[in-house]
């Protein structure tokens, strides 16, 4: 089911709590919710939606994905960008990014990975973990 988007920047400076198996319809509402942003939106985190749990759903490369708890366990390359967010009026803002990025997390099955991502997709998974930690660019 798509959510309204969350705005209020109090509540999304909160660090989000670990996500379990009890939140697959609160991921699935996420998926929903990004989906119907797909023309403007490559990304989000729970808390965007009003849920304060450790998930996030990417659009990568055409395909969705959720992510479960995810955590950068390593990174290289840093950049300077400009990024906009839903969830903050306003336009771009600069911040600090890592070309690749080795992410921890559970898939929705629960099954724990650890990946590399690269480019764009490493970019866009930086930003929605930033929003799991509070983080508002």
């Amino acid at each position: 089911m798509k959510r309204e988007l969350m705005h209020d920047a109090i509540f999304l400076a909160q660090k989000s709590e670990e996500a379990t198996r009890e939140d697959m319809d609160a991921a699935q509402d996420l998926l929903d919710t990004l989906r119907a942003h797909k023309a403007t939106c490559v990304g989000m985190a729970a808390n965007m939606i009003g849920v304060t749990k450790r998930i996030i759903a990417i659009d990568n490369g055409g395909m969705y994905m959720l992510m479960f708890n995810p955590e950068i366990v390593s990174h290289s390359g840093e950049y300077e960008t400009e990024e906009s967010c839903l969830s903050l009026l306003g336009g771009p803002r600069k911040t600090k990014r890592y070309h690749s990025i080795k992410v921890r997390y559970y898939s929705k099955e629960f099954k724990e990975y650890t990946r590399l991502f690269t480019g764009f997709t490493a970019q866009i998974i930086q930003h929605e973990i930033d929003h799991l930690n509070g983080i508002l660019i």
